[in-house]
């Protein structure tokens, strides 16, 4: 059997390659593994930095965690809040490509508009949209000139969820819309045509035609607006502080206050480990699932 011969100078691209990887593998060791061991031995202690305990406690901490109802009631809040998130981001966003895709006057300041919230500073934005929800804000200013009595935004419980929901689709519906139109600017011309010379309407041909073949941006575009969705802090922080009651209270912040205001670490740990494997899951689930409704994939 003949040797195979190694070309010259491969060990040296073998090299330049590994020192171009490098910096990513150091990287993410660092600030991803790192700090995913290191938050799953925290949640095995009870770490109170008050009153200098670092003690093993091995799983009560998840144990406590399954049997507080402040963490169920978050996991709710986030439910709730992530499908009102998504249902309304992708609607809006795909509805906002399918207009940009029609070619009309005027669709890149249309584009601009939409797209500008998304460079816009996160708690800047917040900050503005808490001064027009506020009782005597700029919104409900507006509703009285046409003599309707705007409610308390932010501190009603459906308001304040609404509220918190419309203010991120509008921060991020932007960068959405844009997916969806350079998926739908892929969609081969003929193949509409094709589909309008069969008899097919311009809605029989965007969904037998158009969403499968930009199938895979949809699932991208759900993916990233799911795990976003679980993630949210700074919009709950600025704008209710996770109330009123508990009615805004997500995973995300409710593991900011047991961990920043209660100064119990341990358990905030063991509630970061459970965010961690409810995105995961759901992810992998997403995944798992294309199959069933991703029908054209690259």
């Amino acid at each position: 059997m003949a040797r195979t011969r190694r070309l010259p100078g491969s060990r040296g691209e073998a090299l330049t390659g590994y020192a171009f990887v490098l910096p990513q593998v150091v990287g993410s060791a660092a600030f991803v593994i790192g700090p995913l061991i290191a938050v799953f031995w925290y949640s095995l202690h009870d770490w109170n930095v008050l009153a200098n305990k670092f003690t093993f406690v091995g799983g009560e901490n998840y144990e406590r965690m399954f049997d507080d109802p402040g963490f169920s009631d978050s996991l709710r809040v986030s439910a709730v809040f992530s499908v009102g998130l998504v249902v309304l981001n992708i609607t809006l966003a795909l509805a906002l490509a399918v207009m940009l895709n029609q070619k009309m006057r005027g669709t890149a300041t249309f584009r601009a508009f939409f797209f500008s919230p998304v460079v816009v500073s996160l708690v800047a934005w917040t900050i503005v949209w808490g001064f027009l929800l506020q009782a005597d804000g700029g919104i409900n200013g507006f509703l009285q000139q046409v003599g309707i009595e705007g409610p308390n935004w932010l501190r009603e419980g459906p308001t304040a969820m609404a509220s918190v929901i419309i203010v991120q689709v509008f921060k991020n519906v932007g960068l959405n819309m844009v997916l969806f139109l350079a998926a739908l600017q892929s969609v081969p011309a003929e193949l509409r045509e094709a589909a309008r010379v069969d008899g097919a309407s311009a809605w029989r041909t965007f969904r037998s035609v158009v969403v499968p073949l930009i199938s895979p941006t949809i699932l991208l575009v759900t993916i990233l607006t799911i795990v976003g969705s679980l993630q949210v802090f700074a919009q709950i922080a600025v704008l209710t502080q996770g109330g009123p009651g508990t009615s805004t209270t997500v995973l995300v912040y409710y593991l900011y206050q047991q961990a920043f205001q209660f100064k119990e670490f341990g358990y905030a740990s063991a509630v970061s480990v459970a965010l961690f494997v409810l995105v995961a899951v759901l992810t992998l689930v997403q995944w798992q699932t294309r199959k069933r409704w991703v029908h054209h994939e690259v």
